[in-house]
């Protein structure tokens, strides 16, 4: 009997997901944990496996939609079943009206859904803007499938990765010569191609239907001399952050401590542990970041209690030290977690916090691996920064924000000497983290920086 295949919760906080690609089509036969798509969640891109076993008898929302938690977005059942009841009740729950807002935004008409007996596809324009049918129709005709690069049942061997690369210049990875094991397509593959040229948008509208002005992605010519301006859907992620961060400026009680180290000590400490380090095979070294990271860590060991979380009936104070490190990525801004910090080495941070930071960047990331810190850090010192607050990141008690190391005179014994600083501004819920408290951990963080050997201990 078909039923409904609805979108799962792929992430704890997942309200929505955009179908990134399907990796079935209809008439395939599926399985109990087939991959049937890639959904881009307000976290990282996840599989979403099927659940039954039948055949693939339609899909209700194609690549780019975006699709609210437990609406339809496919039809599974036996060959030659009736479906109709089960598409127009779809259509009818809003199945398939959750249409792309990149299309919304891009397109040159207003999205319209398919009728209910049209085929669904799965070859939609990567990037979430449909070019014209005529437009269409010609790169169709035009671009032969690369045979090496896709597999037997039709789908292209490409990962999420590469997949979002051909979206964001508009490729086709039907046409792209993939060069990866196998003949799959891999990220330099991509890159070494132009984008694709961009049609104009002449009367963009919203979902709704209503007018958006200079709304295309390129830059049409000037109205009355003004430079339109160039309107960017919002991302899964960037949605997730701005109802997040919002949350937390209206519901937490900021307030924020700021302390100077004297970072000269730490500066010789990594340049000569650096030094050594290289001479191992394979060679490795140390960020400043790794030694902040381990030095927070440690001083939450000795003042435990801004490692805490305020809930309605208690505080809870955490006997693990999980930092949450901020990465930023295309779309914001992401916080993996390094699991008991306290207890890993300097080369163990680094190693943890580059693999963790790579597949944030590419969207790879499980939902476990970005939830449940007890206390954050967020650096941005290699930007250029020389202090900054950070929002707190709910439920956690607090984040530290670190600056750049920064050379200026400083006063030692009644004499002007060159010295090196770091200015640390630590954020604190009002409701966990009190004045003392905050100080006594800053304290700690101090010492430890201006005397870093003792960090090489633990």
């Amino acid at each position: 009997m078909a039923k409904l295949v609805e979108m799962p919760k792929l992430s704890p906080t997942m309200e929505e997901g955009q179908i990134a690609a399907w990796h079935v089509r209809e008439g395939d036969t599926i399985d109990v944990d087939d991959l049937l798509a890639e959904v881009e969640t307000d976290k990282a891109t996840m599989e979403f496996r099927s659940f039954d076993r039948g055949v693939l008898l339609k899909i209700l929302s194609r690549d780019g939609a975006i699709v609210r938690l437990g609406d339809p977005v496919a039809i599974i059942g036996e060959a030659g079943e009736d479906i109709a009841p089960l598409v127009a009740a779809a259509r009818s729950g809003g199945g398939d009206v959750a249409v792309a807002v990149p299309d919304a935004l891009s397109s040159t008409s207003p999205p319209s859904p398919p009728a209910p007996d049209a085929p669904a596809t799965s070859g939609a324009a990567p990037s979430g803007r449909r070019p014209p049918p005529a437009a269409e129709a010609a790169r169709d005709a035009s671009a032969a499938p690369v045979a090496a690069s896709v597999d037997a049942t039709g789908r292209v061997k490409a990962s999420p990765y590469v997949r979002k690369l051909a979206r964001e210049k508009d490729l086709d990875l039907r046409t792209v010569a993939g060069t990866g094991p196998g003949g799959r397509i891999i990220a330099r593959d991509v890159e070494a191609l132009p984008a694709a040229p961009t049609p104009p948008a002449a009367a963009a509208t919203t979902a709704a239907g209503v007018p958006l002005p200079h709304a295309g992605r390129g830059h049409p010519a000037r109205s009355n001399g003004v430079e339109p301006p160039e309107i960017v859907p919002l991302t899964m992620m960037r949605k997730t952050i701005a109802r997040r961060l919002t949350e937390s400026k209206q519901t937490v009680p900021h307030f924020y401590l700021t302390i100077d180290v004297d970072a000269g000590p730490l500066f010789d400490l990594r340049r000569r542990l650096n030094a050594d380090l290289a001479d191992l095979d394979p060679p490795q070294k140390v960020s400043f970041n790794d030694f902040v990271i381990k030095a927070v860590a440690v001083a939450i060991t000795r003042a435990p209690a801004v490692n805490a979380t305020f809930t309605e009936t208690a505080l809870v104070y955490h006997r693990r030290v999980d930092i949450s490190v901020a990465v930023a990525v295309d779309d914001g801004l992401v916080t993996p977690v390094v699991r008991d910090a306290d207890r890993k080495s300097l080369l163990a941070i680094n190693a943890e916090v580059a693999d963790l930071a790579a597949r944030a960047r590419a969207k790879r990331l499980t939902p476990e691996e970005m939830s449940d810190g007890t206390f954050s850090v967020s650096n941005l010192g290699m930007f250029g920064i020389d202090a900054f607050a950070a929002v707190i990141n709910p439920p956690e008690g607090a984040i530290l924000a670190v600056g750049g190391i920064r050379s200026e005179p400083v006063v030692v014994a009644g004499a002007v000497v060159p010295g090196r600083r770091m200015s640390m501004t630590l954020s604190c819920d009002h409701r966990v983290v009190d004045g003392a408290v905050g100080a006594t951990f800053l304290a700690e963080l101090r010492r430890l920086l201006e005397h870093p050997t003792q960090i090489l201990a633990f």
